[in-house]
């Protein structure tokens, strides 16, 4: 069979091929008289590392994206993920304040597969996704993310695939990098235990020993990063007197800091020709810890204040009885991952290959609370008319011009640890422990309800990850079929949360203290951003540590937090086959491959159904603090999957494609909806008490009951895919390339809702779930009209309907995603040679998403843009890029360490970098340095999330990052 040369030894392959493998190439040159007469470029720096990614996208049957460095280190971003979320149909997500999560083609990190050097990569998160901030660019030496998949790409996901890469030694260049920056925000710390600057420190070698037959490449980095953010919080709007005003507020001044060290090591050994092993090592140690800091209250209006309407309005709140909320945030975790690879060349034509890895992770997320106000709840405070606020509202939210009554806040002889509302119903089970004589400004005794004055809140995730792969390869002459891959592959995944959660009540109740001066900070926190002046700042893990909390388990109190807490098991074996082709059609060559996968899977979670039993704790009905067995729940399934794939490229023109694929991909349902278990809930409003116990009542006025569980027998989100681009490389660097794509989701996860009773739970075996005394309710002596109108006289005894909401995740909802992406990158000389050295690599993605019930994909924006300008010569480079994304939902942590969604408004990030490289200056001992300056979000992009009347109900602000980086290669 006549094999023609697809791809020519043009200067793009030569330029590339003499960075990444100077010896080869050396070689080839003395062979080949024609590579002789070929000039060899350098490429470095931007431009060549746009020239490599160019080579990895051209020379791929799949449609791919890819970032590559000249060297181990060379990275210029601070994190793998601000690299990604420049790439064309890529956008990143900022999680306070950073780029860490990433979406292909509109799908979010936990619906694209993640590896590392072909491996599944774990993360330290809630779900499946990777946090993409938790590894350091130095540690890599690029990535490729696979739009399209083929039979061989076992780490695959809806979106596509992300592969990170890291150095093999043999491989490359021996070098010895060093790297410091230093880092600063673009806002200093409202809070004064923080700053805005930080550091981060690198070193990188690669050697070789005993005739370039072993290797070893090691990379230690770390990082002292700050974030400081201002944020505005209300608790929505509603019609006040003819004006839109917030029902309340909640805005925190917020400082972390990120620090990170990290470890990678890879030990390369070819003994023989014929024998290649690799044993690589990646530790990650990971602490963002901080203070969120700032008023939390409900909004009263004086009516009589109040000037204009609708959303512009003047006036002053009254009665203000502020929360001040201090709340320490210590995020820890660990990451670890081992894989040996051994690749033996059986001959001439077959290799085998064995892949084994084991990764395990861990994270401790924990927030404190800490309360300060006036006095506690329920104590005598000044009349309301004396605590007061003047406001302006808008739009853009509501600012507060002075204050009357309030500056205890300010005072720590004044302020004080306790709770100043009314937030301890969650310990009703608890009274007997809060009983006492001492009487409540209206002359009733203190009860459990005031008694809360903190709550410590926190979450473990453990996860574990075992990965087998065996392989042949080998290349045949069957027809049009080259080449052919098959193989075997087993992976046993593990994962836990473990969800936690303590009420804290100070040791004065049922009085209150001052702040103890030996919590105090040297400074007040800053507010005056949001009109809120200065407050007290103190150290909320103080109280929790030296015991002035007494703790009482939020586990047996709260059915929810149990009902998260859970175990996910995952055993999946894959049997794999990809062959490749070439042939022509006409006079276009063509090539690509086909093939299939048969995934097997086996599946378990277990957990909890947390429930209120008749001694008004959780799931602990023997009041010995263990967990009733009847709550325990363990269920599990089992299913297959076929998915073929078919990728092909012809050529129509020099250096020109036409590609198409053709594939099913899946990806697996998110941890935290396959948890097995669940919770039953009861608001204890009176009014939904005396709802009518008829189904026509509860359909119209409500329920007080509501019941929710996972489901571990979901099966993975799955879709057909069909790709189609044309791809013109005119340039060394430079292309243009339009691609078309639409998948058929033909399974996605949705919610699923079910009307159950209460008093004999058929998803439960007939669980009875009533409990007198808790769920009833005798009518006080003011009386009680119903929400339908029924007068309840007083002592009266009501009870509430029996019917309630059961709401789950279930398969079967479908879709479609749709979308183009034109991507351009061009070298300016092509226009004038005055232009040499400028360039400019731009991206446009546009997607439409259908789901059938018009709930939204995560991560789907409808448009993003991405622009890159850039300049080098001689060793000088400057960088601009700006990436602009629509509107998407996504999901975050919220209340109960529970998921729960958030929709993020448009936002267009502008990052510039400039440099120099003193390769090229003629001072020898400055030849390694290389020296620059970046930064990011320069123009202090805020995320806002506005109402559907236009209205601002959160902002982060976390203004621009700048970074000097020092550079130094010793060889």
């Amino acid at each position: 069979m006549t094999k023609k040369q697809l791809f020519k030894p043009a200067l793009l392959t030569l330029a590339v091929s003499s960075a990444l493998f100077p010896g080869v190439i050396q070689a080839q040159q003395t062979d080949n008289e024609e590579a002789k007469d070929v000039e060899v470029i350098a490429v470095k720096g931007i431009r060549g590392s746009l020239m490599r990614a160019q080579a990895i996208k051209m020379d791929n049957s799949s449609i791919v994206e890819a970032i590559s460095a000249e060297d181990i280190g060379k990275l210029p971003d601070s994190s793998i993920a601000e690299s990604l979320a420049r790439l064309p149909g890529m956008a990143g997500e900022r999680v306070g304040g950073r780029t860490s999560g990433i979406s292909v083609r509109g799908f979010k990190e936990d619906f694209i597969g993640t590896s590392l050097n072909g491996r599944e990569l774990i993360g330290i998160g809630d779900n499946r996704g990777v946090e993409y901030d938790l590894y350091p660019s130095e540690i890599m030496t690029g990535a490729t993310i696979y739009k399209t998949t083929d039979a061989s790409l076992l780490v695959q996901g809806i979106g596509g695939t992300v592969d990170l890469q890291t150095v093999r030694p043999l491989a490359a260049q021996e070098t010895l990098t060093f790297t410091g920056v230093y880092e600063m925000g673009g806002n200093d710390s409202d809070n004064p235990e923080f700053d805005n600057t930080g550091k981060r420190y690198a070193l990188s070698f690669v050697e070789k020993f005993a005739d370039d037959t072993v290797g070893i490449a090691v990379a230690l980095a770390t990082t002292e990063s700050p974030r400081n953010e201002r944020k505005y919080g209300v608790w929505g709007y509603g019609d006040n007197n003819g004006a839109s005003l917030p029902f309340g507020l909640d805005s925190q001044a917020i400082s972390r800091v990120l620090e990170r060290d990290t470890v990678s090591a890879i030990f390369q050994w070819r003994p023989t020709d014929n024998l290649d092993i690799v044993v690589d090592v990646l530790s990650i140690d990971y602490s963002d810890s901080g203070v969120i800091r700032g008023f939390i209250e409900p909004f009263e209006l004086d009516a009589s204040s109040l000037n204009g309407s609708g959303a512009n309005s003047t006036g002053t709140q009254t009665n203000a009885n502020p929360v001040l909320r201090t709340d320490p945030a210590q995020k820890d975790g660990e990451l670890t991952t081992v894989g040996l690879n051994i690749d033996y060349q059986l001959n001439d034509e077959w290799s085998v290959k064995l892949d084994v890895a084991d990764s395990s992770s861990s994270k401790r997320d924990l927030r404190g609370e800490s309360y300060a106000g006036l006095a506690r709840s329920g104590a005598e405070i000044a009349a309301g008319d004396q605590r007061t606020r003047d406001f302006v509202m808008g739009p853009d939210g509501i600012y507060f011009t002075g204050s009357t009554g309030l500056g205890a806040f300010s005072d720590p002889n004044l302020l004080q640890l306790t709770g100043p509302q009314q937030w301890g119903g969650g310990m009703a089970a608890l009274a007997d422990q809060f009983d006492t004589d001492v009487l409540r400004a209206d002359g009733t005794p203190y009860t459990f309800i005031n008694a809360q004055d903190g709550f410590l809140n926190y979450a473990d995730f453990e996860e574990e990850l075992t990965t087998v792969r065996l392989e042949t390869e080998g290349f045949v002459e069957w027809g049009i079929v080259n080449k052919v891959n098959v193989g075997v592959a087993y992976s046993d995944r593990y994962k836990s949360k473990d969800n936690k959660g303590f009420f804290a009540t100070a040791s004065s109740y049922p009085n209150s203290e001052s702040i103890p001066s030996s919590y105090l900070y040297n400074g007040l926190a800053d507010l005056t951003w949001a009109g809120m002046g200065y407050v007290v700042a103190y150290d909320g893990f103080a109280p929790y540590n030296d015991g002035e909390y007494e703790l009482n388990d939020a586990g047996l109190l709260e059915p929810d937090r149990l009902g998260d807490t859970y175990k996910v098991y995952e055993e999946v074996t894959t049997l794999f086959a990809k062959f490749d082709f070439e042939t022509e059609i006409g006079d276009f060559p063509v090539t690509g491959n086909f093939g299939a996968q048969y995934v097997q899977t086996d599946q378990r979670s277990t957990g909890y159904i947390g429930v209120v039993g008749a001694n008004f704790k959780v799931c602990d009905g023997d009041d010995n603090g263990i967990i009733d067995a009847e709550c325990e729940q363990d269920i599990s399934d089992d299913y297959n999957h076929f998915l073929p794939s078919l990728n092909v490229s012809v050529e129509v023109g020099d250096n020109q494609f036409v590609r198409f694929a053709a594939n099913k991909t899946i990806s697996r349902a998110r941890i935290d909806q396959m948890k097995a278990s669940g919770f039953v809930k009861f608001d204890q409003n009176i009014n939904l008490i005396a709802i009518p116990n008829t189904q026509a009542a509860v359909d119209e006025y409500g329920t007080p009951w509501s019941k929710f569980q996972g489901n571990p027998r979901l099966r993975p989100l799955e879709a057909n895919n069909y790709d189609l681009s044309f791809e013109n490389y005119f340039e060394d660097e430079g292309y243009v390339s339009v691609a078309l794509f639409y998948k058929d989701l033909v399974n996605w996860t949705r919610d699923g809702n079910l009307t159950i009773d209460f008093t004999n739970d058929p998803t439960n075996d007939g669980a009875d779930y009533f409990i007198p005394g808790f769920h009833d309710r005798t009518v006080g002596a003011d009386g009680l009209v119903g929400p339908d109108g029924t007068v309840y006289a007083p002592g009266t005894y009501i009870t509430p309907p029996d019917t309630g909401t059961f709401s789950f995740f279930e398969d079967g909802l479908t879709g479609s995603v749709k979308g183009a992406e034109v991507t351009a990158q061009i070298p300016l000389r092509m226009v004038s040679d005055v232009l040499d050295g400028f360039g400019i690599a731009a991206s446009y993605t546009y997607i439409d998403a259908t789901l059938e019930d018009d709930s939204p994909v995560p991560g789907q924006s409808e448009r993003v843009t991405s622009l890159t300008a850039y300049y080098e010569m001689n060793g000088f480079e400057v960088r601009v890029a700006a990436t602009d994304r629509g509107e998407f939902f996504t999901y975050q942590r919220g209340g109960s360490n529970k998921i729960e969604g958030a929709t993020r408004d448009a936002v267009t990030q502008v990052d510039a970098q400039i440099s120099y490289d003193f390769e090229d200056s003629g001072i020898e001992y400055l030849e390694g340095l290389r020296i620059s300056l970046q930064g990011t979000n320069l123009t202090d992009e805020k995320e806002e999330t506005r109402d559907s009347n236009g209205f601002v109900t959160l902002r982060r602000e976390f203004g621009p990052s700048y970074m000097l980086n020092f550079n130094y290669s010793f060889y």
